[in-house]
């Protein structure tokens, strides 16, 4: 089959490619440079110059494909760029999902988030929860408009679309937030860590297996969380120094001094420049926030799993100290 992928250069994109590849069949990734994408033409990947924000540049491409998969998203936390965030969440996943039905595409399969529940108080919810409120960073609300605003209506409308929401990606070659906060705990560079915050950790190789799932056995006009079971950041971190013998921070902020910090460092940020890990966002997200879901409808109706969290970590640990050039 021939499979046309946005965001075939990120983090779970890059590895769906490469399962597609390796099951056999004819994958298209759309990329902004194709200078950077060589390593996926090296293996056979197809490549189309273009921008999700650009839907002319797509059409051509898209034409005549079995399936489209849509990972491509704008990710930063504490970033002030609101405008872009919503021309690639929103704009750009409207951009797709309109070229799916204008060239009558069989199937495409969405990557939405578990953020779009934003905080559930403790509570592992189900794909039948919605969550109206206000969101603690720009990618969860510009992700919730994509979600509710762009593929919700259009699947009601009948658009052939399966919506998937990972929870904590995790892996090794991951650079976000939580990439940088295990790199700075192995430097000992870490002196306190959040307590009560919670997410859904999953590997990103079984997380891109989950999207070849529900391309293959997801019932169109349904949504399934691809995530893992629900883990405190604590416990992850009481993991790693087992894994690593690299000690975990003793020192754990409770959710209201987080906040408090964060409020001081909404006014910082409007004089200097603060790096990612401290800005008001990223306090915000850590002050006690739980992120959870439960993947039994994944599990039941598409035959998804994960990996044992402590399995997983050990191949990254593995991964970031060999980067930092540090003793196994």
């Amino acid at each position: 089959m021939k499979f046309f992928v946005t965001g075939a250069t990120g983090f779970i994109g890059g590895r769906i490619v490469r399962q597609l590849r390796a099951a056999g069949h004819e994958v298209i990734a759309l990329v902004r440079s194709l200078e950077k994408a060589k390593n996926l033409s090296d293996i056979g990947i197809g490549l189309a110059k273009g921008d999700i924000t650009d839907r002319e540049s797509m059409r051509d491409p898209m034409r005549g494909v079995d399936g489209v998969f849509h990972c491509a998203a704008w990710y930063r936390i504490g970033a002030d760029e609101r405008w872009t965030a919503h021309e690639v969440n929103v704009n750009g996943t409207r951009n797709v999902l309109e070229l799916v039905r204008d060239l009558h595409i069989p199937k495409a399969v969405y990557t939405s988030t578990l953020a779009v529940n934003s905080h559930t108080r403790g509570m592992v919810v189900d794909e039948g929860y919605r969550y109206f409120g206000p969101h603690l960073s720009v990618y969860d609300e510009t992700k919730w408009r994509a979600h509710y605003e762009v593929a919700e209506p259009m699947m009601r409308e009948g658009l052939p679309l399966v919506v998937v929401q990972p929870g904590l990606v995790y892996g090794p070659g991951d650079e976000s937030l939580v990439a940088k906060t295990v790199r700075r705990y192995l430097l000992g560079e870490l002196p306190v860590a959040p307590k009560e915050t919670a997410f859904c950790f999953a590997h990103a190789d079984d997380v891109a297996r989950g999207h070849l799932l529900a391309m293959e056995r997801g019932k169109t006009g349904e949504n399934y969380f691809i995530c893992g079971p629900p883990m405190s950041f604590l416990e992850v971190l009481r993991m790693c120094e087992r894994i690593s013998g690299r000690r975990a921070p003793r020192v754990h902020a409770p959710p209201v001094l987080l906040k408090i910090a964060s409020g001081v460092m909404r006014v910082v940020e409007r004089v200097v420049s603060v790096p990612e890990e401290y800005s008001a966002e990223a306090l915000l997200v850590n002050a006690g926030t739980t992120y959870l879901g439960s993947d039994a409808k994944a599990r039941r109706e598409l035959g998804f799993t994960t990996r044992p969290l402590e399995q997983g970590l050990r191949e990254t640990i593995a991964f970031e100290m060999q980067c930092l050039g540090m003793p196994p």
